[in-house]
């Protein structure tokens, strides 16, 4: 390969500089034009592919907790099948630990329930008497059972 010799005239030279350096900084901003443009393309494709594999693992996912699902029943109707005694004790503990529970966050029990209903029942009792003994004995319409607004 012929080598070209390299002039060093200096007034040749700064320009052939200016002329370098003008196109160095063209060159970056085309490069940036570039990016910009390209970057709406890349990050939008990159919002797809992102997509596409949430949507992949929430497939994948469903289909895990179904067959995990599917296994477990069959599992339970086995064990059921085969030992039903063995069950007694750990549906007290759970349901033990249910109520434990229900009490700390101050949910009643039945119990609870059943009480305060004997409780009112007994009050609507007592002003049912107090109302006929104020009216002299005509029956005042005492309400039985208040209304559930759901």
């Amino acid at each position: 390969m012929a080598h070209k010799k390299f002039d060093f005239d200096t007034p040749h030279l700064n320009d052939q500089m200016k002329e370098s350096a003008q196109q160095i900084w063209l060159a970056g901003l085309g490069a940036f034009a570039k990016n910009q443009e390209e970057g709406k393309k890349v990050f939008e494709k990159l919002v797809e592919d992102g997509l596409k594999l949430q949507k992949k693992t929430h497939e994948t996912l469903h289909a895990k907790v179904h067959e995990a699902t599917d296994t477990i029943t069959e599992m339970a109707s086995s064990m059921s099948k085969q030992a039903p005694s063995h069950w007694a004790p750990l549906e007290d503990i759970f349901q033990n630990r249910v109520a434990k529970a229900n009490a700390k966050l101050g949910v009643p029990s039945l119990e609870d329930f059943q009480a305060l209903l004997k409780r009112v029942q007994a009050l609507e009792g007592h002003l049912g008497a107090q109302a006929l003994k104020k009216s002299g004995g005509a029956k005042t319409k005492v309400a039985t059972k208040p209304k559930t607004i759901i």
